[in-house]
């Protein structure tokens, strides 16, 4: 198969806050734009931004939605922590591991962007776990 690229459309209420986080702020690569949505580039993945009238609320956690990045680099995963600490975007949860001393220990930080969008960006110690390891229940902080 050749290589597919993910897609995501998420809504916003302002398109020049919406580069301002995901470009200045996380480093993607804006694409097409009009008054009501942008194209960026996350990582080689396309998220498009739409803007809404409708009111965004907060979550209350961050489940059941949220997106973002599995890292297959730790480097590249405290990079873009480093970047995001730096550009002081907002944390929603601090950075943290989760399942320590597990198979499916990893490390993990939540942001939140200004429409109450929750991003999530991992890297997981033992690569297995990032879709296997079926001897473990274990998903998430619940």
């Amino acid at each position: 198969m050749n290589p597919v690229l993910f897609h995501l459309a998420f809504p916003v209420t302002d398109i020049a806050q919406t580069k301002a986080f995901y470009a200045e702020g996380l480093g993607c690569t804006v694409g097409r734009e009009n008054a009501t949505s942008v194209i960026l580039n996350l990582y080689g993945h396309q998220l498009v931004a739409h803007t809404t009238s409708e009111p965004l609320m907060p979550q209350r956690g961050i489940y059941p939605r949220h997106f973002g990045l599995v890292f297959t680099s730790e480097s590249d995963w405290e990079e873009l922590l480093e970047r995001s600490q730096q550009r002081q975007l907002r944390f929603y949860q601090e950075p943290k591991r989760r399942f320590t001393g597990l198979p499916l220990e990893h490390r993990t930080f939540f942001l939140e962007d200004p429409f109450h969008n929750l991003l999530e960006f991992k890297f997981y110690c033992h690569p297995a776990a990032i879709f296997g390891d079926r001897d473990f229940a274990q998903v998430g902080d619940r």
